[in-house]
């Protein structure tokens, strides 16, 4: 990445800019410990560490500190909630205070409405006020290594747009010598939940009854069942290993987020293209529109006044230009603000945040924001992905195993939704 450019344009772009947030008020006369919750990886925790450094050292009042999350602890101060996470966050809310609570206390001003609709979804109450602040999003793009299909005999300035076109062309590179023709990381986020919203398809209906084992769905995992027969796409787990081989340059071509356009592009040996998420041609009305999903900032319930003002301290540091714009830039993430959309756009940047360009062009389509979403139910995604499994190891044909997760993800989404009342009749039954 070229830090040059980004440094004048991210200089002239905050000069030219309005502050995003109001000054913050005088420091507390006495600091105020903030403990940042997380379960992020070793190389993504050490990614934040500096951000929060650069915090620490800008102020005397308030000191955060970074802390791995301990299943079943109370939540700290600030809370880093992952896309798998989200759903087990949301259904324990009493838990956290709304982000614009704890704003409107500290008497910082917090205007949702600047942040676009695809990253309020979810995180926002009826009224538009956010509960939880998204910091960290992404949604699934195509990865393909242009030196790979140029041996194939392709033009790597014209990347396959729809599935059957990916079909064809890994067909060509298996042919020119690639082992790997094609690889998916995050099976469940990007092939059932973004599959579906891309190509009009209901994971789950008005009730969040789960039925992604509709039409689109059973064809594109039968679809996919038969390039793994054919050597055409090779899985290598439920999360982001995918990753790592297309990088190396074992892999032609990938699905996965678009905040990896950043990391992938720095390589001095891949030469990566980014286009958008394939879509199925024959199917009515696609594409539509991709999912925006990723990280947020949750604030802990007990909160003592001097927390309060260092949480919102903290926030409003994140939502400075400086900072927004290097998440942006450096972070491959989607642009929050005003000045981190201006970043976004800026042709000084235009090759380093192709990725990023692609994937903002893909959540401009026909609005759609899916009640449910199997990724981020933890207990649903991993049923999921198990009977995907099952038809990568060729032990059933997709429409069983979509039928048997539709009827596992339902069995489980019932027994969470009768929990609360068993507890209170259990509760009322011993007085």
């Amino acid at each position: 990445m070229h830090f040059s450019r980004i440094f004048m344009a991210v200089s002239g772009l905050i000069l030219a800019a309005p502050a995003i947030a109001a000054p913050v008020p005088a420091p507390a006369p006495a600091s105020a410990p903030i403990e940042f919750s997380h379960q992020l990886d070793e190389e993504r925790a050490a990614r934040i560490e500096p951000l929060i450094e650069r915090f620490n050292a800008q102020q005397k009042d308030v000191q955060i500190r970074m802390v791995r999350r301990v299943e079943g602890e109370a939540p700290k101060q600030i809370n880093l909630v992952t896309r798998e996470e989200h759903s087990r966050f949301l259904a324990n809310k009493a838990k956290f205070r709304p982000l614009h609570e704890v704003m409107r206390e500290a008497r910082q001003p917090l205007d949702s409405s600047k942040l676009s609709y695809e990253l309020r979804a979810g995180l926002a109450d009826a009224k538009g006020q956010l509960f939880a602040l998204p910091v960290a999003f992404s949604t699934p793009v195509l990865y393909f290594n242009k030196a790979a299909l140029r041996k194939a005999g392709l033009n790597p300035e014209r990347p396959p747009k729809t599935w059957l076109e990916i079909q064809e062309v890994s067909g060509k590179l298996f042919v020119s010598g690639s082992r790997c023709p094609f690889t998916t990381s995050w099976p469940a986020w990007v092939h059932i939940d973004n599959l579906s919203a891309w190509n009009g398809a209901e994971v789950a209906d008005a009730k969040g009854k789960l039925v992604f084992n509709g039409l689109v769905q059973i064809k594109h995992v039968a679809m996919m069942a038969t390039w793994h027969k054919s050597k055409y796409f090779s899985y290598f787990g439920r999360r982001d290993e995918a990753d790592r081989r297309f990088a190396s340059g074992e892999c032609a071509m990938l699905t996965s987020s678009s905040s990896l356009y950043g990391s992938l592009s720095e390589s001095k040996t891949l030469e990566v293209g980014v286009s958008t998420l394939p879509y199925h041609d024959d199917v009515r009305g696609a594409p539509q529109n991709t999912l925006a999903d990723g990280g947020s900032l949750w604030i802990g319930n007990d909160l003592k006044p001097a927390e309060t003002k260092g949480v919102a301290k903290f926030i409003n540091y994140i939502l400075g230009p400086e900072v927004q714009i290097e998440l942006t830039v450096a972070g491959g993430f989607l642009p929050i603000t005003p000045v981190a959309r201006a970043a976004a756009s800026s042709k000084l940047l235009q090759s380093d945040l192709a990725g990023l360009n692609v994937a903002y062009s893909q959540l401009q389509g026909k609005t759609s924001s899916p009640t449910v979403r199997v990724s981020q139910i933890e207990p649903v995604r991993i049923i999921v992905e198990e009977e995907l499994e099952t038809v990568w190891a060729n032990k059933k044909p997709a429409k069983e195993a979509l039928d048997d997760a539709v009827q596992r993800g339902n069995a489980v989404l019932q027994a969470k939704a009768a929990a609360p009342e068993v507890a209170a009749k259990a509760k009322k039954g011993g007085k």
